[in-house]
C-alpha cells in the first residue's frame, strides 16, 4: 500500500535526549520548506503540545481520545500557529492508554488505523513518541514508514540504542514490514567539549551512513524557545539551533529525494 505522505515516528526510550525538541523543529522546518505537516503528540507529557504553544484547555480533542475511539481524527486535529503545520495535542492520560489498549481489537494498530483517514491531506505526518517502548511506541512504530532516532551527544549515547534497534526489527517482522531506519540524528552537541566531539566519532564509526550529517548543537535559545510556546526557527531563526533544524530538514528532503 502506497500513500502519499511519510510518516515519521521520532523515538528513544530514553528521556532528555531531544526527541519533543526535534519534532516540533523538524516538523516547523519542513512546513517552512512548503510541505504540508501534522506533528501527532503522543507523548502523554504534551510536551509537543506545550512547544506549539497548545494550553492545556485546547486539548479537549486529542490523541488520547483518538486511539481509543472516541473520537474521529478530523475532530482530533488542530491547526497551529506554524503555517502548513497542524497538530493532534496531547494530554497526561494518555498514559492510561498503555492499559486500555490491551483489551482493545487491534491494538498495535489503534494510531495507524486512525491515521488512514488523513494521510492523503499531508506530505509529512511526525510522531512524537513517549521516551519507552512500550504500546505507545508500538502504535506509533506501527503506524510509521520510518523512524528517527535524535542521539544526544553524552557518555553512555549508544546505551539503549540497542534495544530500540531491537523493537524495531521486532515490529518489522511481526506487524509493519515496511518500516525502515529513517536516520539516527546528533543532539545537544557541545564544540567546546571533547566528549561531544568523541561520542560524535564513536556514534558514526558504529553506524555509518544512517548517521545525518547534521548535526544539533547546545543552544540556549532552542531550551528557551517552548517556554515562549513557540518553535525555536518562530521565536528565534538566526540563532544555531534553528538553522540546525533548517539544515536537518534539507537533509532530510535530499535523501527522500535520493532514494525515490
Amino acid at each position: 500500500m502506497t500513500f502519499s505522505s511519510r510518516i515519521i515516528a521520532i523515538a528513544n526510550q530514553k528521556g532528555g535526549v531531544g526527541k519533543t525538541t526535534t519534532s516540533v523543529n523538524l516538523a516547523t522546518a519542513l512546513a517552512a520548506c512548503g510541505r504540508r505537516v501534522l506533528l501527532v503528540d503522543f507523548d502523554p507529557q504534551g510536551n509537543a503540545s506545550t512547544g506549539l504553544g497548545i494550553d492545556i484547555s485546547e486539548r479537549v480533542t486529542n490523541s488520547y481520545r483518538l486511539v481509543t475511539g472516541e473520537i474521529s481524527v478530523g475532530e482530533a486535529i488542530k491547526s497551529s500557529s506554524v503555517p502548513s503545520l497542524d497538530i493532534i495535542a496531547a494530554i497526561i492520560e494518555l498514559s492510561a492508554a498503555e492499559v486500555e489498549l490491551t483489551t482493545l481489537d487491534r491494538r498495535e494498530f489503534r494510531l495507524a488505523d486512525a491515521l488512514l483517514g488523513v494521510i492523503a491531506e499531508y506530505d509529512y505526518i511526525l510522531i512524537d513518541c513517549p521516551p519507552s517502548l512500550g504500546l505507545l511506541t508500538v502504535n506509533a512504530l506501527c503506524a510509521a514508514n520510518t523512524v528517527l532516532v535524535p542521539l544526544q551527544c553524552e557518555f553512555f549515547a549508544l546505551e539503549g540504542l540497542s534495544q530500540l534497534m531491537r523493537t524495531i526489527e521486532v515490529v518489522r517482522a511481526g506487524l509493519n514490514q515496511h518500516l525502515v531506519m529513517q536516520g539516527i540524528v546528533l543532539t545537544m552537541y557541545d564544540n567546546r567539549n571533547k566528549l561531544s566531539e568523541q561520542v560524535a566519532s564513536d556514534v558514526r564509526a558504529h553506524l555509518g551512513d544512517i548517521v545525518y550529517h547534521t548535526v544539533i548543537p547546545r543552544n540556549i535559545r532552542v531550551s528557551e524557545a517552548p517556554s515562549f510556546g513557540k518553535p525555536v526557527l518562530m521565536y528565534d531563526l538566526n540563532c544555531a539551533g534553528s538553522q540546525a533544524y533548517v539544515a536537518l530538514a534539507a537533509e532530510l528532503l535530499n535523501r527522500e529525494k535520493e532514494a525515490a
